[in-house]
């Protein structure tokens, strides 16, 4: 570890107070910035060293701040210290310590004078596309109110065509996106033009990303990203991770110095418990249905909770039970990757105006979003790891020195071991993150697919971008060479079949696509996230042919795997977007359902990963 890397692994293990002196800390504004009345500086520890003191900060900033009685906390002085610097850096920070910010904060500084930057200047990737919305919409409010002339967008895979393209004739300052869509990014012609003056990339939540195949594509995208922009720098945040060294290696490119490492401050230990019902806990099952009048008066007792579960299945049918618990009419609203994005929008936005008492959720709201004034999170069964449970934990008191309050609640017996077991992790503040993934060949093949997209390449000078990835640093030139033999031929069993061939060699040794088609085939079919074929749902509207009744389908609510909806017979009734549905057929546009209250539900299940 060199000198600069150890000044900067105890930034802020003095500073739980902030800069105030007798720990005057008032309230803590958006981003984690930390406000006080008044704010006398108080004297920093030995180890807190930075280059960047709060007056080098542009005076629309620094303004912005003191208006608000607020000042930057010592970490994300170190991570606008490390950006000024064109440095990468990992910040750890427990949740609510205002890592958002933190990222953003050099780019802010950067962008503060009128500019004529050409292209995007920063690319911050999210793993959630809902925390992506979050995001942009808590960057956009202090981004006006400082008068900075800075343009914000969002491309997540809700994202229209027509604003695709609107970014891409006139690209953001700061582009909001989520892993896939950098893949695609880079994968587009246009690239060169788009990246080409990228700055700084900012990657929220990396300890969920590194350690699945869409870290290891991710991480693909990033090596063309660099090819486009040599100097740009990396900032990854998370307040979860297990092997900060490996994240620090894999923010930077193989054979380089790792990325410099700065840790926050502790925050509030939580109020986490595990619930004592009087009920009976079953032997078996994970419905939680013996403790939905708990969790009912748990969500009465408070004025926003998040109810975590952890597959979809169990969201729709939690969510059932607690609109029949309901006998107060509260409004609780229902959150998973299968409901409409405007349904999905509706909540969000409901959340963050605090109209609702409770939002049942799976994993789409476990990470990094901040919004509504939610001050209890409910785990319905148990959270299969420590660093899992400590992100869900955080969503509640989304503040630094306020404790966040927790609620375990046991599906079965077993389960109140695995919640036990989990109270001890997060009192020691274990985490269970994995070692992030590498070398995994059906990435690789796509994304030699990718660059083929993006244009005619060399092999040579793909393999040397592709093994400074951290992710495929110990790959082989023949291994390199058999991945490209695949995807160029289909391999041993199809290369006698034509329409496997994806890839030509040309004279000049380029590798190119044997068919324009297949740039669209790539683009539709991008990512490492491995569901079976999803169909829509619609609400039937009926319509009157020949004298009959025939339903045809109005209102998206969502999407359902072809499996499970292929099983149903019309007349059939399921549980889907907090409602009982009743099957009336599948078109060519997808399933049509009408609602059918007080039926027998059956519970849709999700085999895709």
């Amino acid at each position: 570890v060199d000198d600069a890397d150890q000044r900067l692994r105890h930034v802020g293990d003095d500073e739980r107070q902030g800069d105030t002196q007798d720990g005057a800390v008032r309230d803590v504004g958006p981003f984690g910035c930390q406000c006080h009345h008044p704010p006398p500086l108080r004297r920093r520890s030995r180890s807190v060293k930075l280059h960047i003191p709060m007056a080098a900060l542009h005076h629309k900033i620094r303004d912005w701040f003191a208006a608000r009685g607020w000042s930057p906390r010592p970490h994300q002085l170190a991570m606008l210290d490390q950006g000024l610097a064109g440095q990468s850096a990992l910040l750890i920070s427990p949740t609510g310590g205002g890592k958002t910010l933190a990222g953003f904060l050099a780019t802010l500084q950067e962008l503060a004078d009128p500019h004529e930057h050409d292209g995007i200047h920063t690319l911050y990737i999210s793993p959630l596309k809902a925390l992506a919305v979050d995001i942009a919409r808590n960057l956009e409010t202090p981004v006006a109110e400082m008068g900075l002339p800075i343009s914000i967008e969002t491309r997540t895979g809700d994202t229209p065509h027509s604003r695709r393209a609107r970014i891409r004739s006139h690209p953001p300052d700061i582009l909001i996106t989520t892993p896939e869509q950098v893949s695609l990014l880079v994968a587009d012609p246009h690239a060169a033009h788009l990246l080409r003056n990228l700055r700084c990339v900012i990657i929220d939540e990396l300890h969920s990303i590194v350690t699945s195949k869409r870290g290891v594509l991710l991480s693909l995208a990033l090596t063309r990203v660099r090819s486009h922009a040599p100097g740009v720098r990396l900032s990854g945040l998370s307040a979860t991770v297990a092997d900060p060294d490996a994240l620090r290696a894999w923010l930077v490119p193989a054979g380089t110095p790792p990325a410099a490492f700065v840790q926050g401050a502790a925050g509030a230990a939580p109020d986490l418990h595990i619930l004592e019902s009087q009920e009976r806990v079953p032997w078996s099952g994970h419905s939680s249905r013996y403790a939905v009048q708990d969790i009912y008066a748990a969500i009465k007792a408070h004025r926003l909770s998040l109810v975590f579960v952890n597959t979809r299945s169990q969201a729709e049918l939690l969510f059932q039970e607690l609109w029949t618990a309901n006998e107060d009419a509260l409004p609780i609203a229902l959150h998973h990757g299968s409901l409409d994005v405007a349904q999905r929008r509706k909540v969000e936005a409901a959340m963050a105006e605090n109209r609702l008492r409770a939002v049942v959720a799976t994993s789409t709201l476990d990470m990094g979003i901040d919004w509504g004034d939610v001050d209890l999170v409910v785990q319905v069964g148990a959270p299969k790891g420590s660093s899992r449970l400590l992100q869900r934990i955080g969503r509640a008191n989304h503040r630094l020195e306020d404790p966040s309050k927790a609620l375990l609640v046991p599906s079965n017996r077993f389960e109140v071991l695995e919640c036990e077991a989990a109270l001890e992790a997060v009192a020691e503040n274990a985490q269970d993150t994995e070692y992030p993934a590498t070398l995994k060949f059906d990435v690789l093949a796509q994304h030699i697919l990718g660059r083929a997209v993006a244009g005619p390449f060399h092999a040579d000078q793909l393999f040397r971008e592709v093994t400074s990835a951290f992710t495929y640093r110990n790959l082989s030139r023949a291994l390199f060479d058999q991945t490209l033999d695949y995807v160029a031929t289909g391999g041993y069993a199809l290369k006698s079949y034509e329409r496997y061939a994806k890839l030509r060699q040309q004279v000049d040794d380029t590798w190119r696509l044997s068919h324009p088609r297949l740039a669209q085939q790539y683009r539709l079919n991008i990512g490492t996230i491995v569901e079976d074929e999803m169909l829509k749902v619609r609400l039937a509207k009926g319509r009157i042919v020949q004298g009959r009744r025939v339903a045809a389908g109005g209102f998206v609510l969502g999407e359902l795997e072809e499996w499970f909806l292929s099983q149903m017979a019309v007349g059939d009734t399921y549980l889907f977007s907090g409602q009982v549905l009743r099957h009336e057929g599948i078109d060519e546009f997808g399933a049509i359902a009408s609602r059918a209250p007080g039926r027998e539900p059956r519970i849709p299940s999700y085999q895709g990963g």
